[in-house]
């Protein structure tokens, strides 16, 4: 099933599909496993840095034949290109959905961006989403918030064909230094002006009961990234300050169950 479809039938159930960033083969397995214990679609996705670590054709190929492996049904997403040479790279590469970000952009500029990616995926018949309003980057001032205005999204959204559509309703990328409050009042209206599926970025740390209240208001893809390299990386190194052992076969499966554990937790939300 197309990843276009699968949103849709999200969308009509009020759930949603997690979207989950892997680094490596292990934060990977550790997602797949989950996926698979839990009889659960999920969405890999791939950043310029994760590509540019792991090489696109390794990075795709990982994502695919591990899928495969666990025999987990699934999409590979470019998670904010930057660029519309690394969305054609991605296209043609076999991604199931690309996502070009010009959230900071002046608005013609975005939505000029974001119909050049739609026109050029039309051959590959995947998945298209854009972000309107501003959801800080892991690095940049969390304090800083442009919401999504709903009266924009209807034209935003007219404009550029997009598929799906990340919507700034209080989360950031990274972590939080409090709770984040989402503003639903803002999402109920814009999931009033538009039928694009809406996606809610930055869901390492939000909340559980304003994931599920979020989906409630129309959110059918939730992104999570920041949560699983933190999981990972403070498993490992607890493991590493604990014992001399060298051989990496003994060392990950701590940290690999720990992601394993946390994203079947985020799964859990979904429905």
């Amino acid at each position: 099933m197309k990843l276009k479809e699968k949103l849709l039938e999200c969308q009509q159930s009020q759930s949603a599909l997690l979207a989950t960033n892997f680094y490596n083969f292990e934060t990977l397995r550790g997602v797949l496993e989950a996926a698979k214990a839990m009889n659960s679609p999920i969405i890999l996705q791939l950043t310029r840095s994760s590509i540019e670590y792991m090489g696109l054709e390794n990075a795709i190929g990982m994502g695919k034949e591990g899928l495969k492996y666990y025999n987990v049904e699934g999409w590979i997403h470019l998670d904010h290109g930057d660029s519309i040479d690394l969305v054609e790279k991605c296209l043609h590469a076999g991604f199931d959905s690309v996502m070009i970000d010009g959230s900071e952009l002046p608005m013609e500029e975005n939505i000029e961006l974001a119909r050049k990616v739609v026109n050029l995926s039309k051959p590959f018949d995947v998945n298209v989403e854009a972000e309107l309003g501003y959801v800080a980057k892991l690095g940049q001032d969390a304090g800083k918030v442009e919401y999504t205005r709903p009266e924009d999204v209807k034209y935003f959204v007219d404009e550029t064909w997009i598929d799906a559509l990340a919507v700034a309703i209080g989360t950031a990328h990274g972590f939080y230094k409090e709770t984040p409050k989402l503003d639903f009042k803002r999402l109920a209206a814009i999931r009033k002006a538009t039928n694009v599926k809406l996606v809610l970025h930055g869901g390492s740390g939000v909340p559980d009961d304003s994931i599920r209240r979020a989906i409630q208001n129309g959110i059918c893809k939730v992104n999570v990234a920041t949560e699983i390299k933190d999981t990972f990386m403070k498993n490992l190194k607890q493991t590493l300050n604990t014992s001399d052992e060298i051989d990496l076969r003994k060392v990950f499966p701590h940290a690999i169950l720990a992601v394993n554990k946390l994203i079947q937790t985020k799964l859990n939300l979904m429905h």
